[in-house]
């Protein structure tokens, strides 16, 4: 039964990938110029074979490109769990400050991120900035939602219990609220990562310079599109690799599931 379910999971995801090549195969003979399977591949050995090469801002490798566009990304989501944690406690916690900022949230949270990139690139006029600003303002909002969420989950007789103890409000949060909370905020984290990895693309080919985003837009520009389909690819496997490991993250963080092992 064990042998049967993991072969399974290998074989029927290898059957679907037969079926995604063939179908890509015939659009490519329908359509002149749309690259096929087998050269996309051996682009994708070009491109991995010197990732690392840096001849100026334009003209970087993969690795780099990458790297830039994963710097930006982690330091808008790491503003973004910084005033979002608080914000999203002091909403579970306060029946004041949820009537304040709920109208507000729910204006902003569906504002798209090429929405505020005029203004950010006006008021900051500097890509690298403008970027980690425009993933910091789309991506906070999982994070508020869910750790206000967390927050309004903990039973009330835990609340009971930490106003008999005389618990201070600082207590009460570390000790009561976020034990609880915990499992809530990394599930608005890792939804927020993957907003984020998604913003950076949308910016990066609007704001130019260096990262994945740029690199997809300039070789559409230069007519290249076995490297826009090779970077797409990327983009996917990056994004599965960062979602897997904050699910990872947030499974070591979750105590219903560790008491469970």
């Amino acid at each position: 039964m064990m042998v049967s379910k993991y072969s399974n999971a290998v074989l029927l995801p290898l059957l679907l990938f037969g079926v995604v090549i063939a179908i890509w195969s015939a659009i490519s003979v329908q359509i002149p110029g749309f690259p096929p399977p087998s050269e996309v591949w051996s682009e994708l050995l070009v491109v991995l074979s010197d990732p690392f090469y840096n001849n100026g801002a334009g003209d970087q490798g993969i690795a780099l490109q990458l790297g830039n566009s994963l710097a930006r990304v982690f330091g808008g989501f790491a503003l973004a769990i910084a005033v979002g944690v608080p914000v999203g406690l002091l909403i579970g916690m306060s029946k004041s400050a949820y009537t304040a900022f709920n109208p507000y949230i729910q204006i902003l949270k569906p504002v798209s991120p090429l929405a505020w990139l005029p203004l950010a690139l006006f008021v900051f006029k500097e890509v690298n900035t403008t970027a980690i600003f425009v993933i910091f303002v789309t991506s906070i909002w999982p994070i508020i939602i869910n750790t206000a969420l967390g927050v309004r989950s903990v039973s009330e007789d835990y609340l009971n219990v930490a106003r008999v103890l005389q618990l201070s409000p600082f207590e009460r949060v570390f000790q009561i609220i976020l034990p609880v909370a915990v499992p809530f905020i990394f599930t608005g984290m890792r939804l927020s990562l993957g907003i984020a990895w998604l913003v950076i693309v949308a910016a990066e080919m609007l704001t130019g310079g260096v990262g994945i985003g740029f690199w997809i837009w300039d070789e559409y520009n230069n007519l290249n599109y076995s490297h826009i389909i090779i970077g797409i690819l990327l983009i996917g496997v990056i994004g599965y690799i960062l979602d897997a490991a904050m699910g990872l993250i947030a499974d070591f963080f979750d105590y219903r599931k560790r008491g469970l092992k």
